[in-house]
């Protein structure tokens, strides 16, 4: 599935859900759902600085490497806030499986705008919302260079 489709698939599901207080709540669940991430990541390399909340996410090569011998990454996340750790679980979904090229991309504009978040979310939390989207681009990136 291609990263549009998989974010049109996201999209399709948030409209299923209707009202605001309804897509909050499936956001916080989605974050309840992300896998713990180690502690070992939790560094201040890793953290999102920008943002309001206690953010971490780092990328990792998925190996074995597929058929193909593209190099995809798997990304993981955490946050002390439901609301954004929802938003971390939705991007940790679009941009794992995903090689550097694909990650780069991605247009989340498509996914936050069709989710909505810029009517919902505070200017701060919004700003930090794409302060994440953009530490994750940088460690894509740096891993890519390396």
């Amino acid at each position: 599935m291609s990263t549009s489709d998989e974010i049109d698939e996201i999209i399709d599901t948030f409209e299923l859900l209707g009202d605001w207080d309804q897509r909050y709540e499936y956001l916080v669940e989605l974050g309840e759902r992300l896998p713990p991430m180690d502690p070992a990541d939790k560094v201040d390399g890793n953290r999102v600085m920008e943002c309001m909340s206690t953010v971490h996410v780092v990328p990792k090569p998925i190996e074995p490497k597929p058929i193909d011998g593209t190099d995809t990454l798997r990304f993981h996340g955490d946050c002390d806030t439901a609301i954004i750790k929802g938003v971390v679980a939705l991007l940790v979904q679009v941009f794992s499986g995903k090689s550097a090229a694909e990650i780069e991309a991605t247009d989340v504009d498509a996914l936050f705008e069709g989710l909505q978040l810029e009517e919902h979310l505070s200017p701060n939390r919004h700003v930090g919302v794409y302060a994440i989207v953009n530490k994750m681009k940088r460690q894509v990136r740096s891993l890519a260079a390396a």
